[in-house]
């Protein structure tokens, strides 16, 4: 069975995030919102009082570059990924409120703090249409 990224036709209710190290595959989330507008990309997460268990905010960029995140007016932790082409360049616990972090990427995902535990550099991340994913 083949795995079709993410692309723009794509509905995100459709979406998962899984993670492969290499030696394993998980599903990280159940559900995707994917911002892709400019406002909802600068929107984030903020004045929301909550994340839903196994969620996850996916920002997709049209190329690599620094993708700086923060969380002015969120109040709850979030898990940061970044990556390029698939391939994770970054992980980071944001803290509500003052949390910062910046990685290059052309996708960024928001997970519910805890979800992005054992992930590391170098692992696949990516976004995937629900009947395409086969996980363990």
């Amino acid at each position: 069975m083949t795995t079709k990224t993410w692309q723009s036709d794509v509905d995100a209710a459709e979406l998962r995030v899984v993670h492969d190290d290499g030696s394993e595959r998980r599903r990280l989330a159940n559900r995707v919102e994917v911002a892709d507008s400019e406002l909802a990309r600068k929107r984030g997460m903020m004045f929301r009082r909550s994340v839903p268990d196994r969620y996850a905010m996916m920002f997709p960029f049209g190329g690599v570059d620094d993708r700086k995140l923060n969380m002015l007016f969120v109040p709850f932790a979030l898990d940061a990924v970044w990556t390029v082409n698939d391939e994770v360049s970054a992980v980071k616990r944001l803290s509500p409120w003052t949390g910062r972090g910046s990685a290059r990427a052309d996708v960024v995902f928001e997970l519910s703090p805890g979800v992005a535990d054992g992930v590391a550099v170098g692992d696949e991340v990516r976004a995937v249409e629900q009947q395409a994913e086969v996980v363990q």
